[in-house]
């Protein structure tokens, strides 16, 4: 079941989609650093799995911003977010994760870029707001850092390829019909990986801009943050099995 804003301030020329499960106060904080952006020419579709919390939250930005609430239950990320695709008022789509917070200017930021460079698809950075714990600043500059993932993350320097990842990323609808969108027979992490590379292979214009960053409220605790490195390297491991030309020694770096 949906919902829907019926004020749109802006006509839509982006739509925001986010898949969600069981983080019913992140979704607060996405909703809320949208609904302070400088320019809403966006609409945000959130498809949420599990508890299901969120719709409550949802309701209670009908008047700040232009949103869609879907439930679907045992699904996975990929299929929440083709899924989101298929109900976009817009022909260009934009991802961001459940844990980010956007920056009040940033679609006045990618308003500007996209009107005069025209890309098919771009993503950019993430970083750590003064706001956050010293833990999650730390995971962030561990996660960032050019040593270890950052210059692969959307930096301005770059030690390989810059592919798009799912909490920072966009594409056209042009995109999405040549690569069937984010694949749905892969076990996260690493599906948006795996898309990235596919729309390089499509010969898309694929651009990093790092003033479009997001703040990225990462895992908050040591042992998560471990799992989830693990889960990096393996990914990483995995995909260069199946594409072996995109295999660098550094990806053995975060084990």
């Amino acid at each position: 079941m949906g919902l829907s804003e019926q004020n749109t301030i802006l006509p839509i020329k982006y739509t925001i989609i986010t898949p969600v499960y069981n983080c019913d106060d992140q979704t607060s904080e996405l909703l809320e650093s949208l609904s302070q952006q400088t320019e809403k020419n966006f609409e945000v579709i959130l498809v949420e799995d599990g508890k299901g919390g969120s719709k409550e939250i949802a309701e209670s930005y009908r008047n700040k911003l232009s949103i869609q609430y879907y439930y679907i239950a045992n699904s996975g990320v990929s299929f929440r977010r083709n899924y989101g695709i298929s109900k976009a008022k817009s022909t260009f789509y934009i991802f961001f994760d459940s844990d980010c917070l956007i920056p009040h200017d940033y679609f006045y930021k990618l308003t500007e870029i996209h009107n005069k460079f025209q890309f098919d698809a771009f993503g950019g950075k993430d970083a750590a707001q003064q706001t956050f714990t010293p833990f999650q600043q730390a995971v962030n500059y561990a996660m960032t850092s050019f040593l270890t993932t950052g210059g692969i993350r959307g930096s301005k320097k770059k030690i390989d390829k810059f592919y798009p990842r799912s909490f920072n990323m966009g594409f056209s609808r042009k995109v999405f019909l040549a690569t069937g969108g984010f694949p749905e027979d892969i076990t996260p992490p690493g599906e948006d990986m795996i898309l990235s590379i596919r729309i390089y292979e499509s010969g898309f214009k694929v651009e990093s801009y790092p003033d479009l960053f997001v703040y990225h409220k990462r895992k908050t605790s040591l042992k998560r943050f471990f799992r989830q490195i693990y889960s990096f390297a393996y990914v990483r491991l995995k995909i260069s099995y199946m594409y072996p030309q995109t295999f660098k020694l550094f990806y053995l770096l975060p084990v």
